[in-house]
């Protein structure tokens, strides 16, 4: 028999000494459990991406004080793997991506990261250095190997296109490896638990071995971490399965018979809509708590934008601590007002009321000199999200507040949003969540938070309510053929030809809107930090230049 514990913990970036303790407290457990080993994620010591914070020789110096402390600490007669940034034996050189083994206060094996991902969030060829061959360490008789995440993600029977001409697995397979532990940072986006799965169901088959998974869980800036750990026996079949977007410790016997009590099913986030939700809520919750906020601010409208980031607010940091902000303006509609009042009432959270006609009439007497001659135009409509912001931002330096954001992705994407207005703001919750996804996750939370958001909401047009009868629509296609486009172009690069062809709509029209994509850049870059939770996110891991002539 041999029992392992998947250790799924949710690091700080940078909190060595609260990291270590996480897994002190998770390595008792595994001992109390009787296992004989316990895995933890890829850089669980630093968390995950550590960035920059890598180029410190305070940091690295600090990291390898901290692992000699935790090897000395840790409970005995346990095996145990964490990921940490080790110093190479050559001074003057970068890190390394590393992992250790240690048992009984020694470290008896490290392992270095084979291949380093420098595509879409990730900059690893940026910071570390690659190990140059992987090896094996035994564990009650049996040879393990260990990988740390990108290492294993280049089979070449799952991937037609391979990104790296090496394999670390093949090559430990070939060395006599009996079982397969892999280490992971694995950043959450729709659909890719599922994926992750095929992967590695995969490679599993492919040299008829077990597999052990293990991933981070828990928001680190932009990037969230849905966990999702498991274990597979030799012929991929999930023998063990830690919880989505929760802390976890789960155990199994990759060699032995599956009992029922081994296999746990995911608790959240089974359906995609719901875990998009989940981890929203989840990365909210880290971003505040992490960045040493407690209590938050959020402007609402009324609409199902504001309406959504309240709700995620409330599940992610509770009722008391967040406050709604109504600001209406001289072309609010009562329902508006209504509505969000409303819905802070059914949440139970603080609200108040702070209307912008006396600044927006200040604003236009003190500027009407200057603008003589000049006919109303978006300026006066920005003024008013100005406005918004202005007051927002007051609020939030008096009581300490972080300041959530209500944009979608749809909105920042074609830039149907005002800088240093409706931008202004801590953390983006909803800026990679489509228009359309607002709406089902909406339907979510009235289902987990008994129906805060009213019906009317769902149903009233979508308007930002800066001119008289001001519709989304009127510079905007319906939503679900703009976030079809936005998908097309975005997230698969597609021409607009195509992207035309596919939807059945006016190649006219999807360049239009690709015009609004790209001509934006400027906005996007100005904008708080937001969750990412698609393929590709119009934030973190989409690098254009602002400054720049290329048009579709």
């Amino acid at each position: 028999m041999l029992r392992l514990a998947l250790g799924q913990i949710n690091p700080t970036v940078g909190d060595l000494r609260g990291n270590a303790a996480r897994m002190l407290e998770f390595a008792q457990r595994a001992v109390d459990g009787n296992a004989s080993l316990v895995v933890f994620p890829e850089l669980s010591l630093n968390g995950y991406p550590p960035r920059d914070l890598v180029e410190k020789p305070s940091f690295v110096a600090r990291t390898e004080e901290v692992l000699h402390d935790l090897v000395a600490k840790a409970p005995k007669n346990i095996t145990i793997v964490t990921g940490y940034v080790g110093r190479p034996e050559q001074a003057g050189r970068r890190v390394y991506n590393s992992a250790a083994v240690f048992r009984d206060g020694q470290i008896l094996f490290h392992q270095n990261k084979v291949l380093l991902p420098t595509y879409d969030v990730f900059d690893e060829a940026r910071y570390f250095l690659p190990g140059e061959q992987g090896r094996l360490f035994e564990l009650d008789g049996k040879q393990v190997a260990l990988t740390i995440c990108e290492d294993a993600w280049n089979d070449r029977t799952f991937w037609k296109n391979r990104l790296y001409k090496r394999d670390p697995v093949e090559e430990l397979f070939e060395m006599g490896a009996e079982i397969h532990v892999c280490i992971n940072a694995s950043p959450y986006a729709m659909e890719k638990r599922e994926m992750r799965r095929r992967l590695y169901r995969a490679t599993a088959r492919r040299f008829e071995i077990p597999m052990v998974y293990v991933n981070q869980v828990g928001g680190n800036d932009q990037l969230v971490f849905d966990g999702s750990s498991f274990a597979m026996d030799a012929s991929g079949n999930v023998i063990a399965q830690a919880k989505s977007f929760e802390e976890d410790l789960v155990f199994c016997d990759p060699f032995g018979d599956v009992s029922g009590d081994d296999v746990q099913e995911t608790s959240r986030g089974g359906d995609e809509a719901e875990a998009v939700y989940e981890a929203l809520v989840l990365g909210t919750r880290d971003y505040i708590r992490k960045c040493g906020f407690r209590k938050v601010l959020i402007g609402l409208s009324g609409g199902i934008d504001s309406s959504i980031v309240a709700a995620i607010a409330v599940e992610a940091v509770g009722k008391e601590n967040v406050i709604g902000v109504g600001m209406p303006g001289p072309y609010s509609s009562d329902h508006s007002v209504k509505d969000a009042r409303d819905m802070a009432e059914r949440l139970g959270i603080r609200f108040e009321l702070i209307s912008i006609n006396p600044g927006y009439e200040a604003m236009n007497g003190s500027l009407a000199g200057v603008f003589a001659g000049a006919k109303p135009d978006v300026t006066e409509e920005n003024l008013q999200s100005r406005l918004r912001g202005v007051t927002l931002m007051a609020l939030s330096n008096k009581w300490g507040a972080l300041v959530l954001t209500t944009g979608n992705k749809s909105e920042l994407a074609v830039g149907y949003c005002t800088l240093y207005g409706d931008m202004c703001g801590g953390l983006a919750v909803i800026s990679d969540v489509p228009k359309t996804l607002v709406y089902r996750i909406s339907r979510i939370a009235n289902q987990r938070l008994g129906n805060p958001i009213p019906e009317s909401v769902f149903v009233k047009a979508p308007s930002a309510e800066l001119r008289p009868d001001q519709k989304d629509t009127d510079s905007l296609p319906e939503y679900p053929v703009l976030d079809a486009i936005l998908e097309g172009y975005i997230e698969h690069y597609k021409p607009p030809q195509e992207i035309a062809a596919e939807i059945g709509q006016p190649l006219a029209l999807v360049r239009d809107i690709i015009n609004k994509v790209d001509r934006n850049e400027y906005k996007r870059q100005q904008a708080a930090p937001g969750l990412r939770v698609t393929s590709k996110a119009v934030g973190i891991g989409r690098r254009f230049p602002i400054a720049q002539r290329f048009s579709e």
